[in-house]
């Protein structure tokens, strides 16, 4: 992975929002999946104990509406989205020590979703990304929002329907916005699609599918370094796939096989092979070769039964550690395959999982923080408390020492006990 690219929206944030410091500016949670969107923080030790007094409150915001996508963080403010209605959805924006509001934008944009589906609610999906100066925030509608991240101004809206001629996918706008230097680039209209940041003008598209059912991707794109060219890594409903960042020609994809299109979570990359799992298609590395003439081949290195559903892995020293469509966690050697250990514990549905060194931040999307230990020799749970009352199906952020929790009714800060 190329973490130069990965760490560009951390590398904005330092010099962002609100005032710069001469000290060492706080961490941030920017984009989904944190800095290096891989759900891996900076090294500092996490403490061993989680429950009782080690987890503290600093603020709480308590009149949210319903959501599923993250809260990112930047120097000295917090935003976080919510469905107000059933016509309006909303993103706000708080001071990141009081979790007073600062300011808020909302718009227009609701739908219902297959009946299948509907159990889990029609919130708004995506989270948000912040560069410093901008946010870009993912409408359920297929509409992409660009706003001043200092006082709310809108810069320019893509709205992928009107755009594109697409209809509006079955399942909303699920992807979360990827941004460089100068680029954002989403899963959205029926296809993956870059435009440039400061005007909203598409510069490619790329991987149109058609749109209906299968228009609603859901797993969120990477940027990464395979067989040594720098490319953008995206799974759509149907196919893995790298992509060529300048001008969006495919450069190689392989099927990925899954029920109803179930391709959710984000792969990870490890080397010139990539690990993903699916709902119903079980678990694979896809190995990705470029030969002296240029050419390129995707092939399966291997393949298990074991399904993902949600939850996106964390990868830790040659191993993924990840919660299966069974709502066990499981621990896979990713060289082999090889199961290593699955926990006889059944948790809640979806997992979002953050890592420090061979600590595991798991939030359960019961309202349960799990403290789990990269361990591939057995499944080691180190703690567990209870963080909300409410479902917590938006993924956790960590920043140093400060843990931000949004539940579908609110959101909370809290901080390591002493720091």
């Amino acid at each position: 992975m190329n973490i130069h690219r990965q760490s560009i929206g951390l590398a904005l944030l330092l010099s962002a929002v609100g005032l710069c410091h001469a000290e060492e500016p706080p961490a941030t949670w920017p984009q989904w999946r944190g800095p290096t969107r891989d759900g891996r923080v900076s090294p500092g030790k996490w403490p061993d104990v989680i429950s009782g007094e080690a987890l503290r409150k600093s603020w709480r915001l308590d009149d949210l509406g319903p959501s599923y996508s993250g809260p990112i963080v930047a120097d000295d403010r917090v935003f976080t989205t919510e469905t107000v209605n059933k016509k309006i959805e909303r993103v706000r924006c708080l001071d990141r020590r009081t979790g007073k509001e600062i300011w808020r934008k909302e718009w227009a944009g609701t739908l219902t979703v297959p009946f299948f589906a509907a159990r889990n609610g029609a919130w708004i999906r995506a989270t948000p990304a912040c560069d410093g100066k901008s946010v870009y925030v993912a409408g359920i509608q297929d509409v992409l929002v660009c706003l001043d991240a200092k006082d709310g101004t809108e810069r320019w809206r893509f709205d992928f329907v009107a755009e594109f001629k697409t209809p509006v996918p079955a399942f909303g706008f699920v992807c979360s916005p990827l941004v460089d230097e100068k680029t954002v680039i989403v899963q959205a209209g029926a296809a993956v699609v870059r435009l440039d940041k400061k005007t909203g003008k598409k510069l490619w598209k790329t991987l149109d599918d058609g749109g209906g059912m299968f228009g609603s991707a859901f797993s969120s794109p990477i940027f990464a370094t395979i067989a040594g060219r720098e490319q953008l890594l995206v799974q759509t409903r149907q196919k893995l796939a790298g992509v060529d960042l300048d001008k969006g020609e495919v450069l190689w994809s392989k099927p990925i096989p899954a029920d109803r299109g179930m391709n959710i979570l984000t792969p990870m990359v490890m080397g010139d092979s990539i690990f993903t799992s699916s709902y119903g298609g079980g678990s694979r590395a896809i190995a990705v070769t470029r030969s002296s003439d240029g050419k390129w081949e995707s092939n399966e290195s291997w393949a298990i039964k074991y399904q993902g559903y949600m939850t996106s892995p964390i990868i830790h020293e040659g191993h993924a550690y990840f919660l299966g469509r069974d709502r066990r966690f499981i621990c896979l050697e990713l060289k082999t395959g090889k199961e290593m250990w699955q926990s006889e514990k059944r948790f809640g549905e979806y997992c979002s999982l953050v890592a420090n060194n061979d600590r595991i931040l798991a939030l359960d999307m019961n309202g349960q923080l799990i403290l789990l230990q990269a361990n591939p020799k057995e499944f080691t749970l180190l703690d567990q408390t209870e963080v909300a009352k409410a479902e917590t199906w938006a993924h956790l952020a960590v920043c140093g020492s400060e843990l931000y929790i949004r539940d579908l009714n609110g959101l909370t800060a809290l901080h390591w006990k002493g720091k």
